[in-house]
C-alpha cells in the first residue's frame, strides 16, 4: 500500500493585521485590560432571614453574573484575534474574572413580587489566568528542528499520566490539520510515562516537509501543537469522510470557537498543551 504523505505546514508568527483592526474598531484597548460590566442579582426572602442577609445574597448573585459576562468577553477577545490560526496559547481559554471595583447602581424589592429582592451593580473585572505547571503535563519533541524540503519528520510526545491527545499542524494560510486522531489511528489514548511517536513505526503515514505551493521565501517556521486531556473529550467534531485527516479551512472560525469553548469547560489541571517549532529551508 502506498504511504500517505502530507505537506508539513508552517505558521506565521504575526496575527493578521486585518483581523486585529476589525477587533480594535469594535472594542479599543488591550484584550487583557479590565472591563466594566453591569449585572443584576436576585434573591428571595427566607423565613428567618434578615434584610441585610437577603441583600448580600442578591449582591453576590449579581457579582457571579458579572464575572461570567466578563469571562465571555475575555475569551471572545482572544478568539477574535485568533480567527485564522490555532490559538498560540490556549491558556486564555481558562481565564477567570476577579472584581477589582464595584458599585451598586440600584437595589430594592421587585415591583411584582414583594418577596424578591434585586441588586443591580457595575463592576470593574480584571482577567485572571491560571498558572501553568499544575496537574497534567505533556512533553513534545521533533526528530529534527532544522529541515530541508523533502525531509521526513517524526513527532515524539509523553504525558505525565494516562490521557488523550490531539496533534495539530497549522498552515501559513491559516488552515488547520488535525493529525491525530485520524481515519487510520482513531484511538488517541496514551499511557502516562510512555514515549509515543507519530507516525507510528510501520505506519503508512509519512510526514514530509514541503513548502506550500506558491511560497517563494527561502525559509519558513513550522509549529506543531499538542493538546492533552485527562478524560476523553469531544474537543472537535471529527470527520474523516474526505480523507486521512480532518482539515479546517482558514476562512472558518468554527474550529477555534469549538476548541476554546470545549476546553473552557475542563478544569485547568485536567488538560495541558505544548508547542514544538522547527525551521524549514529550501
Amino acid at each position: 500500500m502506498e504511504g500517505y504523505k502530507i505537506y508539513a505546514f508552517f505558521v506565521s508568527l504575526l496575527i493578521l493585521i486585518s483581523t486585529f483592526l476589525a477587533y480594535a474598531s469594535e472594542k479599543p484597548g488591550k484584550i487583557d485590560e479590565p472591563v466594566w460590566i453591569e449585572a443584576t442579582g436576585k434573591a428571595y426572602m427566607g423565613e428567618i432571614e434578615t434584610k441585610v442577609e437577603l441583600k448580600e445574597r442578591a449582591k453576590k448573585d449579581a457579582e457571579r453574573n458579572a464575572i461570567e459576562i466578563a469571562r465571555g468577553t475575555f475569551v471572545k477577545s482572544h478568539t477574535l484575534v485568533s480567527n485564522y490560526q490555532l490559538s498560540e496559547d490556549l491558556i486564555y481559554t481558562a481565564v477567570r474574572g476577579e472584581i477589582d471595583k464595584e458599585e451598586i447602581i440600584k437595589e430594592g424589592w421587585d415591583e411584582k413580587d414583594r418577596n424578591l429582592y434585586k441588586v443591580h451593580i457595575k463592576a470593574l473585572i480584571k482577567p485572571v489566568y491560571p498558572e501553568k505547571g499544575e496537574g497534567l503535563k505533556i512533553e513534545l519533541n521533533l526528530s529534527k528542528t532544522d529541515l530541508k524540503e523533502g525531509d521526513e519528520v517524526k513527532i515524539f510526545y509523553q504525558a505525565s499520566s494516562d490521557c488523550f491527545v490531539y496533534i495539530f499542524s497549522v498552515a501559513a494560510d491559516g488552515s488547520v490539520t488535525l493529525l491525530l486522531p485520524n481515519s487510520i489511528n482513531k484511538d488517541n489514548s496514551v499511557k502516562g510515562g510512555k514515549t509515543y511517536e507519530f507516525p507510528q513505526k510501520g505506519s503508512n503515514i509519512q510526514l514530509q516537509a514541503q513548502f506550500l505551493p506558491g511560497y517563494e521565501k527561502e525559509l519558513a517556521e513550522e509549529k506543531i501543537k499538542i493538546i492533552a486531556t485527562r478524560q476523553k473529550e469531544e474537543l472537535l467534531p471529527l470527520s474523516f469522510k474526505e480523507g486521512l485527516f480532518t482539515v479546517y479551512d482558514a476562512k472558518s472560525t468554527g474550529m477555534i470557537s469549538d476548541l476554546q469553548k470545549n476546553i473552557g469547560k475542563i478544569d485547568i489541571t485536567s488538560w495541558a498543551e505544548e508547542t514544538a517549532v522547527y525551521i524549514l529551508r529550501r
